[in-house]
């Protein structure tokens, strides 16, 4: 058996598509499952790194925190406006509830509207956390930004409609790609700066683009050229710049990129939902396995949320069986674990992981 490894070592080998000790680990979930795990490993409500410690989580992040003037007031109705100006609801369901978006300020603006809509200005991030951000870390692997960091098609939508944003790339709709330069060019930035503070302590570097649904690409390849991969492409050079690996996460069918993704020098690819098109763990690992490192596989709309303990064990252990082999794969859930996954469940697939996704 390997000697164990620091965690940022785990995850770095594994990024590099090596065998590590055993396979990294990562969390990511709804506040309602959150809630219940906290509850069954007798930790307080807000104790998040008691609880990543519980589920042996190897991965912590960073991030300078805004520091600027409140742009965007919240709006009667419950509606909670962030600092982008994206506006959103509280929705109760059967097993807790969700902030979902529920209006589109940008929806009919004009390039003069996007230009004066208020967003955060990179001089407004406190930069000077991120040492301390970083020390607290320990010897956990440290990521900066987040699936919305260049993405494009997602969280301008979330200012525009998904629809519209699509038919202004389709259109070379003047106002759409103002929209979209313009947030691009405040997150280039702020990763830039964030980077720079981290003064090469930071592992990896996370970015995001929804690119698929279930059953197929959400746009073409010829327009992903065009539009995604330059922008992204600023962003990918941006962490060879600092020496470090680049991880994107892209929900749905979306491996028809993959290739795009290792040209571009893109090394690790985040959500792989297994019951997309082209998305099968065992497709993934033999078509991309050589180029590409894994994040994500454990489906949030499969055993862990519908099926029984043993159906999430089952399910665990084959995702590893198929994965582990050579390494380059980080158990984690396709998305943030739902609130409808029973305790039991999650709590049976990060003891999978720990116990069955040991390298011998």
């Amino acid at each position: 058996m390997p000697k164990p490894m620091t965690p940022r070592d785990r995850v770095l080998t594994t990024f590099h598509r090596h065998e590590p000790d055993r396979v990294p680990i990562n969390y990511e979930s709804n506040s309602g499952i959150d809630a219940r795990l906290k509850k069954h490993f007798c930790l307080r409500p807000d104790d998040h790194e008691g609880l990543r410690r519980a589920l042996a989580v190897d991965f912590r992040g960073v991030g300078a925190p805004y520091k600027g003037p409140r742009l965007h007031e919240d709006l009667p109705g419950g509606i909670s406006v962030d600092d982008w100006g994206m506006r959103r609801r509280w929705v109760e369901h059967a097993s807790g509830g969700y902030w979902d978006f529920c209006d589109w300020p940008l929806k009919n603006a004009t390039v003069e509207e996007i230009d004066a809509w208020p967003m955060p200005s990179p001089d407004q991030f406190d930069y000077a956390a991120i040492p301390d951000q970083i020390r607290a870390c320990g010897d956990f692997a440290v990521g900066a930004g987040n699936p919305g960091v260049g993405d494009i098609i997602n969280s301008n939508g979330m200012l525009r409609t998904m629809e519209q944003v699509l038919v202004d790339m389709a259109t070379d709709d003047p106002a759409g790609l103002r929209l979209i330069d313009r947030r691009t060019e405040i997150l280039l930035e702020t990763t830039r700066r964030t980077l720079e503070a981290g003064r090469g302590q930071i592992d990896f570097l996370w970015l995001g683009e929804d690119l698929g649904s279930q059953r197929g690409p959400l746009i073409s390849l010829p327009m992903f050229r065009k539009h995604i991969r330059p922008r992204m492409q600023r962003f990918v050079d941006l962490g060879k710049h600092f020496g470090i690996p680049v991880m994107i996460h892209s929900c749905g069918s979306s491996s028809w990129a993959f290739d795009d993704f290792a040209e571009m020098g893109i090394g690790v690819v985040d959500t792989l939902q297994p019951e997309a098109k082209d998305m099968a763990p065992a497709y993934l690992k033999k078509r991309y396995g050589d180029r590409l490192a894994f994040h994500g596989m454990i489906s949030t709309a499969g055993p862990v949320a519908n099926g029984s303990v043993d159906d999430t064990i089952k399910d665990c252990r084959a995702t590893l069986e198929t994965m582990m082999p050579g390494g380059g794969y980080a158990f984690a859930p396709t998305h943030q674990l739902q609130d409808n996954s029973p305790t039991e469940n999650v709590v049976a697939m990060y003891e999978t992981a720990r116990t069955c996704g040991v390298y011998k």
